[in-house]
């Protein structure tokens, strides 16, 4: 069992997080639940959990569960790979992944952080250590080559600039050439509707 993403960079940043995503090494977020919360029901108030399938017309492309627990919701989901299209930003196909695969399919090396909850400590599968390093100097990168992060899903240009502007950090000189290529202004322009910016 595995935090990741936002929640474990806000913790090493010392902002206050309560998005809390749970990631699985070996089964889905469903059948987590299904083994967890019976042995949580006597929790006040009660454990619960329901499960938000996935809806790729709503941008919606990963199954979701939702935990209920001691008054709070926990995300939880499996560690996954991901295969894109060139006219699509929503995945193609998912599967089980490792937690390196499952970093680097995430869209910033900030983001892709895990706290390994059994070994109590925080875990970078870029392989570069560029995730804490990028934390204390304030560099906002990719943990793949930011055209093809880019390419896969021309959002996450956006989600750059603004996770750079929270945190008051810099962008780093690569991402920001790549961001503003022809081929990625192309692909906005293919897997980006109005409505998602």
């Amino acid at each position: 069992v595995r935090v990741a993403g936002g929640w474990v960079r806000d913790k090493l940043l010392g902002v206050e997080s309560h998005d809390l995503d749970i990631a699985l090494d070996d089964m889905t977020g469903q059948q987590f639940c299904d083994r967890v919360v019976p042995c949580l029901r006597k929790t006040d108030p009660p454990c619960s959990y329901k499960v938000i399938k996935s809806n790729p017309e709503r941008s919606k492309h990963l199954e979701t569960t939702k935990l209920e627990i001691l008054g709070g919701e926990l995300d939880v989901v499996n560690l996954r790979s991901e295969t894109y299209s060139k006219d699509s930003r929503i995945p193609t196909s998912m599967k089980f992944g490792t937690p390196s695969e499952d970093a680097y399919r995430r869209d910033l090396t900030i983001n892709s952080l895990f706290y390994n909850v059994a070994a109590d400590k925080v875990e970078d599968f870029t392989g570069r250590g560029l995730c804490v390093k990028d934390l204390k100097l304030g560099k906002i990168r990719t943990p793949l080559p930011p055209l093809v992060t880019f390419l896969d899903d021309p959002l996450r240009v956006l989600r750059s600039i603004r996770f750079a502007a929270r945190f008051n950090f810099e962008l780093d000189e690569e991402l920001e050439c790549v961001a503003s290529a022809d081929s990625v202004k192309a692909a906005f322009e293919t897997k980006i509707t109005r409505e998602r910016i």
